[in-house]
């Protein structure tokens, strides 16, 4: 009699909990099921935490990464930083220069005349056949003007014609005194005359033209005789040279027709004409150290056709460029006196361009 009243206990409890789990599950069904939708649904609580969880595995591999990618770009700028706050100096130099390049590489677009010759802002100009000699243009080439360094053709030509350019020159203390664009080549040092030679027509340093001079003709002052003969023979007749790098001194002038003249046999000179096309040039000093010198005429690198040829600034010159073009069947040499910075290597430019296409 005990066990039948213990099993009717049991089969009641579970009758109770079987009602209250079909009741539970009825409820949860009705909850979550569309409307529309038949059949069941998985709980609506259930599904919640499953896409949760999923969420959450996705997206920490994210942030793992970017916490690691953070930390890399931490290393990174912490290191960039060093090494800026090392390099400040040289930045800011880079930046003078890059705005100083900036303000001369931009300048105003080109005017040209009714007959299609390009204005300029020069005092004096000149645009030659480099092969026939016949004048393509001229303005004011007559007018007598200090011609700065382009005068280092003349001095160039005249070491190159002397000939023995792998003879040895040595330094002297007279030769060191050419302020203020100089190489810095030493009284006692050693150097072949064409190393010295390539130097003057890349960088322009007054002391190497002085050496060169002086190892010529014995003294500056007989050099400048003897420039002064050469000039005579290629009919420049406008000119009168003291020295032989172009720094101001009275009685020394040119003209543009002149320097055309003496551009015109530098031209025709093989050695010369190897030297003044080079964007750049490696120095080596008597001590063994070398220096990279860059070409001052900035159309070697801003135009494909141009081959030469010598550039020229004082403040009495102005700016002052001697260039030289070639394209298949024509050479042209273009000479621009008394022009300013931002005008001179936009009007030589257009006048080399202007000159070739004639």
């Amino acid at each position: 009699m005990r066990w039948r009243k213990r099993i009717f206990v049991l089969w009641a409890l579970l009758s109770v909990c079987a009602l209250t789990a079909w009741s539970q599950d009825a409820a949860d069904s009705q909850a979550v099921r569309p409307s529309g939708v038949a059949g069941p649904v998985r709980k609506a609580k259930a599904v919640k935490a499953k896409q949760s969880a999923d969420d959450n595995s996705e997206s920490s591999a994210p942030k793992a990464k970017k916490s690691k990618e953070s930390a890399d770009d931490d290393v990174e700028s912490s290191g960039s930083k060093q090494k800026a706050s090392k390099s400040t100096h040289a930045r800011s130099r880079r930046a003078r220069v890059k705005s100083k390049e900036t303000e001369e590489s931009a300048p105003a677009p080109t005017e040209y005349t009714p007959e299609g010759i390009p204005k300029t802002t020069a005092a004096s100009v000149i645009v030659v056949d480099a092969n026939s000699g016949k004048i393509l243009y001229e303005k004011n080439a007559d007018q007598v003007r200090p011609p700065a360094s382009t005068q280092k053709l003349l001095t160039a030509l005249i070491v190159a014609e002397s000939g023995f350019l792998d003879r040895s020159v040595t330094v002297q203390p007279i030769d060191t005194m050419a302020d203020p664009v100089k190489l810095n080549i030493k009284a006692g040092d050693t150097y072949q005359r064409i190393d010295l030679l390539r130097a003057l027509l890349v960088k322009s340093p007054n002391d190497v033209a002085r050496c060169l001079a002086r190892d010529n003709a014995g003294s500056i002052e007989a050099f400048a005789e003897v420039m002064n003969r050469r000039a005579q023979g290629l009919g420049a007749v406008h000119s009168h040279f003291v020295n032989p790098n172009g720094l101001p001194v009275p009685g020394q002038y040119s003209s543009a027709r002149d320097l055309s003249l003496i551009a015109r046999a530098a031209y025709a000179n093989p050695t010369i004409r190897s030297i003044v096309c080079l964007p750049q040039l490696v120095f080596r000093y008597a001590n063994g150290r070398t220096r990279e010198l860059e070409n001052t005429n900035k159309l070697l690198r801003r135009l494909p056709y141009c081959n030469g040829m010598k550039t020229g600034y004082t403040d009495a010159a102005g700016k002052c460029l001697i260039a030289s073009g070639t394209r298949p069947g024509k050479d042209v040499i273009v000479v621009v006196l008394g022009d300013s910075s931002s005008h001179v290597w936009r009007d030589a430019s257009a006048l080399l361009s202007w000159g070739l296409v004639m």
